[in-house]
């Protein structure tokens, strides 16, 4: 009777226990935006980068799974202690400290979800036995099957990975361990799944994003937020600290993709102080707080969660 291998990166099912098994040994690492395993050394940006990174290990299947468990990530009281401290040290105001989760949140909307991707390109033939592209899926596409009929439950949003926690930024569900969460059903269904992709457009044209993977974290005295977004164009692209509560965006990359906002921020900040960084695979701003508060959240439309952000260093996420 066949089984299933439980090795992270394999996950076949097999008859021959002495059939050779690729896999990763280490657990998954979620650090500052990046994302790999313990076991070897390629680091992504995107959960679909971090799902294709070629197994390093070949050994056994087994039935029985052996990855290392990750280091518990700091809990809030430690968070809140360096916070404290290193406000002690820099000789900041005295600013009061009451638990950020029970702080009232500010009456705006809630952050829309991201929009949802096309359809498959009616013009190419589906392949038998290609995946859904869509995340949380996983149906295989049966040789010669209709398409009518079909349903795609899956997750619209984007992973998240926040102080020990995952889940979906679609939907509330959160989890622990990253087997967990790879097992979280999908929030969203379709009519039809996504097996080719759409249809590609013009070459030439910019391709508009509507959102960006965004991340931060604080001291004292600043925040340091991070836009994921690869190969910004420093020439052709902009970023103005507005006035006390507003950063405008607008970022084109060199391969064809364009990016712009007015970021709201939580807090006030003093322009005049503020600064930011394009590198290869992100936009850095460091937003200089206008006091010693701390912020739960980077924007001030985004929703509260009740958790406080690592002071100092980005926290494991």
């Amino acid at each position: 009777m066949s089984q299933k291998c439980v090795h992270k990166g394999c996950g076949k099912l097999f008859d021959d226990p002495d059939e050779p098994c690729t896999y990763h040994p280490g657990p998954p690492i979620f650090h500052e935006g990046q994302k790999g395993w313990k076991c070897c050394k390629p680091r992504v940006l995107t959960f679909d980068e971090f799902m294709a990174i070629t197994p390093c290990t070949t050994a056994k299947h087994s039935t029985v799974d052996d990855t290392p468990a990750p280091e518990a990530p700091p809990s809030a009281s430690e968070v809140e202690a360096k916070i404290k401290a290193q406000q002690q040290q820099q000789r900041t105001p005295a600013v009061s400290r009451a638990p950020i989760a029970a702080q009232p949140p500010p009456q705006t909307a809630p952050t829309p979800a991201p929009p949802e991707d096309e359809d498959d390109d009616p013009d190419v033939a589906v392949p038998a036995g290609a995946t859904c592209k869509r995340r949380g899926c996983g149906s295989t596409y049966p040789a010669g099957a209709p398409r009518e009929g079909e349903q795609c439950v899956h997750h619209p949003g984007q992973a998240l990975f926040h102080e020990g926690s995952k889940g979906w930024t679609c939907c509330k569900k959160r989890v622990l361990e990253f087997d967990e969460f790879m097992k979280l059903p999908g929030c969203h269904t379709r009519e039809k799944h996504l097996f080719v992709g759409p249809k590609k457009k013009d070459a030439g044209a910019e391709e508009r994003l509507e959102t960006v993977r965004s991340d931060f974290y604080q001291t004292a005295t600043s925040v340091i937020a991070s836009l994921y977004l690869k190969k910004i164009d420093e020439e052709r692209s902009t970023v103005t600290f507005t006035d006390a509560n507003t950063v405008a965006l607008d970022l084109h990359t060199t391969d064809g993709k364009g990016y712009s906002t007015t970021l709201s921020t939580f807090g006030a900040v003093k322009p005049e102080a503020c600064a930011f960084k394009i590198m290869g695979t992100k936009l850095e701003l460091t937003l200089a707080k206008a006091d010693g508060s701390g912020w739960p959240v980077l924007r001030k439309e985004d929703r509260h969660t009740g958790e406080i952000i690592q002071a100092g260093r980005a926290g494991r996420v």
